[in-house]
């Protein structure tokens, strides 16, 4: 058995296929781990969450802010924007079945794997995390929005936009905590070492203005883990961090769709 964590997606259904071919995923002897944004900007959102709730049996899905977007517009939540490609997904008839699905998916995963050097912790997440976060408090966290999505998805989605608060504190409570949870794990690029955002960057790794770096140079959660991330197209899938893995290599961009086998860190891409 193997396990690929793939990139962005971002309704690039046909890439999508074609890198599954490519790897030879076998549904139920095979695990893909998906990093988040499945949906939105390519043409293809409908396609690509059909395909993978067929998969659902062999998938683990971490929630990225394009997913989270689709639902609170889905729920009346949030109006469509300009650059939104939702109109197909959600005019289809299975449109709530989709999202229900979609919505009781996590916002960070950790699962032991046995690589080539042992077993080893493998986090997953959107987009990153605040640098002081350990890897415990990651999931924890990210529990306390995944129980209000499941729970209260109106009040929730309806709150969650916003750059505010910029800077994490324990002390946060309510939809302000919920919010600034959100905003880490799934739209963290740049911070400065105590983790205040800056969420207005989305650059490569060379556009950070003094005091700020990208967030995976801060943390110290790769010491007992490796991270698997998306999000960042800018960066070309390299962290040049040990242990940090970067998956989202554009392919909505016209760039490649990448998968990551996490046995051996071999990466497979396709494109667009």
């Amino acid at each position: 058995m193997s396990t690929y964590a793939i990139g962005d997606i971002q309704g690039c259904h046909r890439p999508l296929k074609k890198l599954l071919r490519k790897i030879g995923f076998t549904p139920g002897a095979d695990r893909l781990w998906c990093v988040g944004d499945l949906v939105n900007r390519g043409p293809k959102s409908l396609e690509t969450l059909r395909l993978l709730a067929d998969l659902d049996d062999s998938l683990t899905i971490v929630l990225g802010n394009h997913d989270l977007h689709f639902l609170a517009v889905h729920e009346g939540c949030a109006p469509m924007r300009r650059k939104d490609r939702l109109r197909e997904l959600l005019a289809a008839p299975d449109c709530g079945e989709l999202a229900d699905w979609l919505r009781r998916k996590p916002l960070a995963h950790c699962e032991t794997i046995d690589t080539e050097s042992g077993p080893r912790p493998h986090l997953m997440v959107h987009a990153g995390f605040a640098p002081d976060w350990p890897l415990g408090k990651i999931l924890a966290l990210a529990q306390e929005v995944e129980t209000a999505l499941r729970e209260k998805p109106r009040k929730f989605l309806s709150r969650m936009y916003g750059d505010e608060p910029s800077l994490w504190d324990d002390r946060l409570r309510k939809w302000r905590r919920l919010r600034a949870i959100t905003n880490y794990l799934t739209r963290i690029r740049f911070c400065d070492a105590e983790g205040r955002l800056r969420l207005d960057l989305k650059e490569g790794v060379d556009s950070a203005p003094p005091g700020y770096e990208p967030w995976f140079r801060w943390q110290r959660v790769s010491r007992e883990a490796d991270i698997v991330f998306g999000h960042w197209a800018a960066i070309g899938g390299v962290t040049g961090v040990d242990r940090v893995h970067a998956l989202d290599t554009g392919c909505v961009w016209g760039g490649t769709l990448t998968a990551m086998r996490l046995e051996d860190g071999r990466r497979f891409s396709v494109p667009y």
